[in-house]
């Protein structure tokens, strides 16, 4: 049995993008299985993608935010945790997913001491016997394209390539329990998904924007229904208001997808939900920070509205908060903008009128 392990260390939403590369490893002739290594934060993405066998879990002193302490004994955590899942069975190469920010040499190298025998990677520096298949940023591979690209190109020099009739998208895995679980969730009526956190305040819309773009929706028939996290109920509270349906807490990964597939449209941030909504063919109103590259991060072929200044002076700072005192680049946006941008995506009013 051939086992190729394929690497995305950082976060959710990285790890949905990564899936049209992982579904050409998994597809590709000679392999059989397809390990996914990931962080903590990428766990529940990765068990959602199609072609992924086995989920291993290990977070990354150099990529994971916010990192783990750099020591031997986190280092000796990936070792066990190959041999451990091992268990006698080889890995024979492994495809290790960067963003343009990042470098694929330390992790090769740990791979290469735990005997990895042949590694695939995008590296702007040398890198040795580290990397028997090296993309060059910049001359081989372009940078200014979106991400799932970059990771499929970085798959196919290592001969991975997706199978005819394979077109690209995003996609996930939802089972029937999540998807029960939606069921019971969501309201009757036709209803929009507002997901306002991220895990990056630099990405955040106004909250009280948000409240803002309930309260129409509302008074339009649409049913607002709020997500997030356990740890940000008071941000959905303040945002679902007396109309909006407050989810927080309450979806996994897997039954925030079924939920979002059976929305009219998501609003949300440059963030993992609007990945998540992607991969669920759910139109997306983008309210994008520039802090990093819209050609590399926006909703990836799915119908959506990029929404935000793309020119403000944090412009690809990839600043975790905003470096700009008023947030202008987000800021800037209101609520009525919003929901143009939904009627311009779905026609809200007819699907609220034949609720009715």
């Amino acid at each position: 049995m051939r086992r190729a392990l394929v690497a995305r260390l950082d976060n959710a939403g990285d790890v949905l993008l990564a899936g049209p590369a992982v579904r050409a490893v998994a597809t590709s002739p000679g392999v059989d299985e397809v390990w996914m290594l990931v962080s903590r934060q990428g766990e529940a993405a990765a068990a959602l993608l199609p072609g992924v066998d086995r989920v291993l879990t290990w977070d990354c002193p150099w990529i994971t935010s916010p990192p783990p302490d750099a020591t031997r004994e986190q280092l000796a955590r990936l070792d066990g945790l190959l041999d451990e899942a091992a268990a006698g069975a080889s890995l024979d190469v492994a495809v290790l997913l960067t963003s343009f920010h990042q470098s694929p040499l330390p992790l090769a190298l740990q791979l290469r001491l735990a005997g990895m025998p042949r590694i695939v990677g995008a590296s702007v520096d040398y890198a040795g016997a580290l990397l028997d298949v090296r993309l060059r940023p910049g001359e081989d591979l372009d940078e200014d394209q979106p991400e799932p690209e970059r990771a499929l190109a970085i798959a196919a020099a290592g001969g991975f390539v997706p199978l005819p009739g394979d077109d690209g998208r995003l996609a996930v895995r939802i089972g029937a329990e999540d998807r029960a679980s939606a069921q019971a969730l969501a309201p009757d009526a036709p209803y929009v998904v507002l997901h306002p956190g991220a895990t990056a305040s630099s990405r955040r819309w106004p909250a009280e924007r948000y409240r803002e773009a309930v309260r129409l929706l509302a008074a339009r028939g649409i049913r607002p229904v709020v997500t997030g996290g356990a740890g940000e109920r008071e941000l959905t509270a303040a945002v679902a208001g007396g109309e909006g349906l407050d989810l927080v807490g309450r979806t996994g990964l897997g039954a925030l997808a079924a939920l979002m597939e059976g929305a009219e449209a998501v609003v949300t941030g440059n963030t993992g939900p609007a990945h998540l909504a992607a991969a669920v063919g759910t139109p997306v109103v983008s309210l994008f920070s520039p802090v990093v590259p819209a050609v590399r991060w926006a909703p990836y072929r799915v119908d959506h509205e990029l929404l935000g200044d793309q020119h403000a002076p944090c412009r690809g700072t990839r600043a975790v908060e905003c470096p700009v005192p008023g947030h202008p680049c987000l800021a800037s946006v209101t609520a009525t903008e919003v929901l143009e941008a939904l009627q311009r995506l779905v026609p809200l009013a007819e699907r609220a009128g034949a609720a009715r």
